[in-house]
């Protein structure tokens, strides 16, 4: 069965990859919408880790939406977690048996609800995974620190491919740089650069 997981090139969306990949065909898919280039550094780790991988191009009015969202909250949650349902939309809509995604069970942004992914499933005949779902931040802590080579740091300087990186981007490019600080709270982000194969 084929099987795409949502992926960035940090420690969830990998995690979540290695746990599906003993039961699918797994393609690494990174959602973009050609703000950068940053989904480069994806296919990079999944070229180091072994794994299929693909891009998956969103509707740019999306990301200004979110933007303009973020703008109005004061604060990324909302207009990310708006991006990651249309890029899982647009993943459903892949010829893909399931799809999956890194989220946690402990996270904030983002998030699937149960009829979120039940919806996604009836209406795309597919099915929706998360692996993670049942795993805390200290467990994959620990899974990550036992299987991956990763580096780790503060988001404006860790390459990644996720929605905040082409978000910042273009907040940047409008606002100013400094209203990146304005808007996104500080962070700290992975990046995968090798898996322990066991």
């Amino acid at each position: 069965m084929e099987l795409g997981v949502l992926y960035s090139g940090g420690k969830d969306s990998t995690l979540a990859a290695l746990l599906l990949e003993e039961f699918y065909d797994v393609t690494l898919v990174t959602a973009h919408f050609g703000i950068s280039d940053d989904w480069k550094h994806a296919r990079e780790t999944a070229d180091a880790i072994d794994f299929a991988f693909d891009r998956l191009e969103l509707d740019p009015d999306v990301a200004h939406d979110a933007v303009d969202r973020i703008r109005a909250d004061g604060f990324p949650r909302n207009g990310i977690q708006q991006i990651h349902l249309h890029a899982l939309e647009r993943l459903a809509q892949r010829e893909f048996d399931a799809i999956a995604d890194g989220t946690r069970r402990d996270d904030r942004v983002p998030t699937v609800s149960r009829a979120q992914a039940q919806s996604l499933e009836d209406r795309h005949d597919i099915d929706y995974i998360a692996p993670l779902s049942g795993f805390g931040r200290t467990a994959v802590d620990r899974l990550v620190e036992d299987r991956l080579e990763v580096i780790a740091g503060p988001s404006e300087e860790i390459d990644r491919a996720d929605y905040e990186a082409e978000l910042r981007a273009l907040i940047a490019d409008e606002d100013g740089p400094a209203a990146i600080g304005d808007l996104f709270p500080d962070h700290d982000q992975t990046y995968v650069t090798g898996v322990h194969r066991g």
